[in-house]
């Protein structure tokens, strides 16, 4: 029974997930929606199972070593939670367990390594870019990278971009519409810094003065994702001191990065901070859901040729922020694109933050069936809201044999810009 948790050692969160293991009522919509289960077939690798599961470790009925394979195979893309009539609001669950001290420490010390490592190196631009140059000489020069990192090392590109120092202020041009601060991100300014800098021409062109502070760090999603809360509080502590209150939006570029600064309320929750977090996640936009509300202040240019574009959802734009339309009026605002939906296009590319490095084999069965329903439509080229989606997605591209271009959306309205 319920009232068997005890909320007083399970943490702050616990009372809140045996509010939401109780409204589960095991209907199984979430079943076909969810990717794990699409692809392994497997009641336990489905949100309900991982319910069930997790109730039992919560209420002391089942060990944690028994429930963990099916809970780390979970993406926590949250396709389950619009699927779900009962409102079981599942990211409420499966970080908040994730982070509980006991399932933390019976992980096998491999795969503890693996997190820490991840949890100290690509929070941090300056590591991540030291570490990504080290990591691409290495399988340059052939060597045997140990099986625990080989996934990492295949989703680096064969050389880092250029990387410039973004600007502190970037003034509108033209009369000021709005003032915003803007998340630089943590891997995508190492992987992709031209979303931030089209970002901000973008913004710019349509009188939006940007603010991005120097002291600012990782939004604390990634610490999130495999459930280093502690380091997921600090990150997110540092942010609500780092931007200024009188910004109209907090601007983010990555879908996983807005998501995660929207759950800075539960982060939160009883802490001295609740009040600031809660004010700091009701201005917290994705670029493109901006934009739309903002409008344009003129018309995009024409294409010089018709261009074909497949756009992708990123879980955590759809499913965690229930953004949809807003990038597809984007696209669509521009004369001489077309916009293509992918086929079953709510399913996860299998990305999913750091699940393609802990997670490789389904991650890689997950993003070929996305890659091969991107082909199937004839795109010229991708467009998507997250930066984990068009590493992953342009990785299995090439290696079906079939190479497309990929572009953040804010990508492709800056190309807009500059063919006019």
């Amino acid at each position: 029974m319920l009232h068997q948790i005890d909320t007083r050692k399970h943490g702050p969160n616990a009372e809140n997930m045996a509010e939401q293991v109780k409204t589960c009522v095991h209907c199984g919509f979430c079943l076909p929606v969810c990717p794990t289960y699409q692809v392994l077939g497997e009641e336990m690798d489905s949100p309900r199972g991982r319910i069930v599961l997790m109730k039992g470790v919560l209420e002391e009925n089942l060990q944690i070593t028994d429930a963990l394979p099916y809970l780390d195979r979970c993406l926590g893309c949250l396709a389950c939670v619009p699927a779900c009539p009962s409102g079981v609001r599942y990211e409420e669950l499966i970080g908040p367990f994730r982070a509980l001290p006991e399932v933390r420490q019976s992980r096998p010390a491999s795969d503890r390594l693996v997190r820490l490592l991840i949890e100290n190196v690509l929070p941090h631009p300056v590591r991540f870019r030291a570490a990504a140059r080290l990591g691409i000489r290495f399988r340059a020069l052939g060597k045997l990278a140990p099986s625990s990192i080989a996934p990492l090392l295949a989703l680096l590109p064969d050389r880092l971009p250029k990387q410039r120092r973004l600007p502190e202020i970037q003034p509108a041009l033209g009369k000021r519409r709005a003032k915003v601060g803007l998340v630089a991100g943590c891997a995508q300014e190492v992987l992709a810094p031209d979303i931030n800098d089209a970002c901000l021409r973008v913004l710019a062109r349509n009188g939006v003065e940007v603010v991005i502070p120097r002291n600012q760090g990782c939004c604390g999603a990634l610490a999130l994702h495999t459930g280093a809360a502690d380091q997921a509080r600090a990150l997110a502590r540092n942010n609500l001191g780092a931007f200024p209150r009188d910004v109209d939006a907090i601007i983010a570029t990555a879908a996983g990065c807005g998501s995660g600064m929207k759950e800075y309320g539960l982060l939160f929750k009883g802490d001295r901070d609740e009040d600031r977090a809660r004010e700091f996640v009701s201005k917290v936009r994705d670029v493109t859901m901006f934009l739309d509300e903002l409008g344009l202040v003129d018309p995009l240019p024409a294409l010089p040729r018709p261009w074909k574009v497949a756009y992708h959802d990123a879980c955590h734009l759809l499913h965690a922020q229930g953004i949809r339309e807003a990038p597809r009026r984007l696209l669509r605002s521009i004369p001489n694109l077309e916009l293509v939906d992918v086929p079953d296009g709510e399913t996860c590319c299998g990305s999913a933050g750091t699940y393609n490095m802990e997670q490789p084999e389904i991650a890689r069965e997950l993003g070929t069936r996305k890659a091969q329903n991107i082909l199937a439509i004839g795109a010229e080229a991708l467009a998507a809201g997250n930066i984990g989606c068009l590493v992953q997605i342009q990785k299995l591209l090439a290696a079906s044999g079939h190479p497309l271009p990929v572009y953040h959306t804010i990508q492709v309205l800056a190309l807009a810009y500059h063919s006019g």
